[in-house]
């Protein structure tokens, strides 16, 4: 019994240790919070002083959520404001399609999880416009297409990683995730509203539903469509 007890004290000093290091390395839970609502509210500011039209910018990965270690992803997603995706044409209404760009959502050929985007007004924008595909007699969205053309127009050293356009710069490599948006909870994923019985708390099931989700450009490889597919993101 004496032997279990040292034991116990044993680990018990080793787990603080550990949570000290990691403190050390990562930042306490305090630090961490501060730099995760820090940039939330920085976010949010530029929303509010950006113009409509003028693409939207959101911090994602390891550096979104507060940690500052070396070898911490820094992920972007970047979004063009004035394009909205709709999920069916009963929510056009709710925007001035004087200034707003509506896209359908159609993911009746596509894996759960993944969905092509309809073009339902004319786009301005040169690599929207560019990125267009014939599918069964529809304009749509190519994300293959699309993010090439960003790759493209960026300077030389960009590669293309998965749903992304990666660059470097000043030794550090940076991830930017071209996409859209909606300002809806998709449809498909309705059942997991229902399942959030007791844990996430109600308020916050309210906020992540209220943000909508975004369309990220990378199709799933067993689809009808891959190369112009986007799969549904909640970042």
């Amino acid at each position: 019994m004496e032997f279990f007890s040292a034991l116990w004290k044993q680990i018990q000093h080793i787990s603080e240790s550990v949570f000290m290091g990691m403190c050390l390395i990562a930042g306490t839970s305090q630090q961490v919070a501060i730099r995760r609502e820090t940039n939330d509210i920085m976010e949010m500011e530029l929303l509010l002083v950006k113009p409509y039209e003028e693409p939207q910018t959101m911090l994602s990965g390891s550096k979104k959520e507060g940690f500052r270690m070396k070898g911490s992803d820094s992920d972007t997603m970047v979004w063009l404001n004035d394009h909205r995706v709709i999920w069916n044409m009963s929510q056009s209404h709710l925007y001035n399609t004087g200034n707003t760009i509506l896209i359908l959502s159609q993911s009746s050929e596509s894996p759960p999880g993944y969905t092509l985007l309809q073009q339902m007004s004319l786009t301005n924008n040169l690599v929207v416009h560019t990125a267009h595909v014939r599918i069964n007699d529809g304009l749509y969205i190519s994300s293959s297409k699309y993010k090439q053309l960003i790759c493209y127009f960026q300077h030389s050293d960009t590669t293309l990683h998965g749903p992304c356009v990666r660059s470097g710069l000043a030794g550090e490599e940076y991830d930017t995730a071209n996409c859209f948006v909606s300002d809806f909870w998709p449809p498909s994923a309705s059942s997991w509203i229902d399942r959030c019985q007791k844990w996430p708390d109600a308020m916050v099931v309210d906020d992540i539903v209220r943000n909508g989700c975004h369309f990220v450009a990378i199709g799933h490889p067993l689809g009808l469509h891959e190369n112009d597919e986007w799969r549904i993101s909640f970042s």
